[in-house]
This record gives C-alpha cells, sequence and structure tokens, in this order.
C-alpha cells in the first residue's frame, strides 16, 4: 500500500509525523482529502477545522485545530497550524463552556474541538 510522509505541528508542539495513507484538512476551499503522490500544493486552514490522519499502522487520528496552512510536495503534507489539539485530550465540558466565551478566538477554539471529538466518535 503506498504511503505519505505526514506531519501535524502547532506553535506549542509537534503532535504527529510519521507515515500515513490519507489525510483529511478543511481549507478556506473546502475539505480536501490528500492521498500519496497527490499534486503539489499549498491551503489555508480554516478557524475552526479538524485534520484526520489514516496512519499506515495504528487507528484514525483526529485533531481540532485553528489557522495556519498546509503543503503538500510529492510525497508529504505537512499541516501547520496556529493552534491545535487532539480529540481525545478535548475536555467536552470546557468546549462547550468555551462557546459561550465573549472572546471569538475561544468560542471558534471550542467550536473546533467539539467538532473534532464528534468526527473521532463517529
Amino acid at each position: 500500500m503506498a504511503d505519505i510522509t505526514a506531519e501535524l505541528v502547532s506553535v506549542e508542539r509537534l503532535l504527529w509525523t510519521g507515515k500515513a495513507t490519507m489525510v483529511t484538512a478543511e481549507t478556506t476551499e473546502g475539505e480536501i482529502g490528500v492521498l500519496p503522490g497527490h499534486e503539489p500544493m499549498v491551503g489555508q486552514l480554516i478557524d475552526n477545522g479538524v485534520v484526520t490522519i489514516h496512519p499506515v499502522d495504528g487507528e484514525r487520528l483526529v485533531a481540532a485545530v485553528q489557522g495556519g496552512f498546509l503543503s503538500v510536495s510529492e510525497n508529504k503534507i505537512t499541516v501547520l497550524a496556529d493552534w491545535s489539539i487532539w480529540a481525545s485530550e478535548v475536555d467536552e465540558a470546557q468546549a462547550q463552556e468555551d462557546l459561550k466565551s465573549e472572546r471569538e478566538l475561544t468560542r471558534s477554539r471550542g467550536d473546533a474541538a467539539l467538532r473534532a471529538t464528534r468526527r473521532l466518535n463517529s
């Protein structure tokens, strides 16, 4: 089976690097799926998006992301997010509270976190 090298990086940390069969991300142009051999491209991530990584070995990984961009080259995808959290790390009660915040940034992160959790559990 063909694979692509994938990296998910946020400002605070490297979340994941490894071989994947597919990566999906929500961009300002819509949700895209990147498979091995994908055409080179650069895309801007939406402010309350979800990235899904399908590792060659292991379970599907889902993360909430906020802002940033992705870059696809011949056999590599790099997702550089301003902020990111694994769906498995989300405190759902806190994310629900974040939706009520007066700060747009906090509301957006809460929304992304809950969307990632729903995708992980679907």
